[in-house]
């Protein structure tokens, strides 16, 4: 058994190394807590995940790349706004409602996609869309919004 052990491991570290991904939260209030308790801003994202093509762009040329999901993590608390359209992928009513709320406070417009960096007293500090640009542009773009005051 011991022979295996090592294959074994290096299954296991390619796993969890490539299943990494944002630690998105869905509800407001409990990200402006978390964002108060590690006195960090919380980055919004305002998607269509199965319609809107400009924010499926964004999920696999930016939010994807490995470098940038640890900068995130490290960075920002996540919430995600969905609106999907597709029966299947379809919202809870609850999670639905808690959508709409929030895009009446910071997305009237229903604007796709839409980048929020709020610090955790809600005030919107920067506020930006997809850019074609390098995940590391991509980055420094957020860093100069969380500059602003946190």
């Amino acid at each position: 058994m011991n022979k295996y052990a090592p294959f074994i491991l290096v299954l296991l570290s390619m796993f969890f190394g490539t299943a990494k991904a944002q630690d998105w939260k869905y509800d407001f209030e409990e990200a402006t807590a978390l964002a108060k308790e590690k006195n960090q801003n919380i980055v919004l994202l305002f998607t269509g995940s199965d319609w809107c093509p400009p924010c499926i762009k964004l999920e696999r040329k930016i939010f994807s790349d490995p470098k940038f999901k640890d900068f995130a993590d490290e960075n920002f608390i996540w919430v995600k706004a969905d609106f999907p359209k597709r029966k299947k992928n379809r919202l809870s009513e609850v999670q639905q409602e808690k959508n709409m709320q929030l895009a009446e406070r910071y997305n009237k417009r229903m604007v796709f996609p839409v980048i929020l960096v709020i610090n955790n007293e809600g005030k919107v500090l920067g506020a930006t869309g997809y850019r074609k640009m390098s995940a590391k542009r991509y980055m420094e773009l957020l860093t100069t919004f969380n500059s602003f005051g946190g």
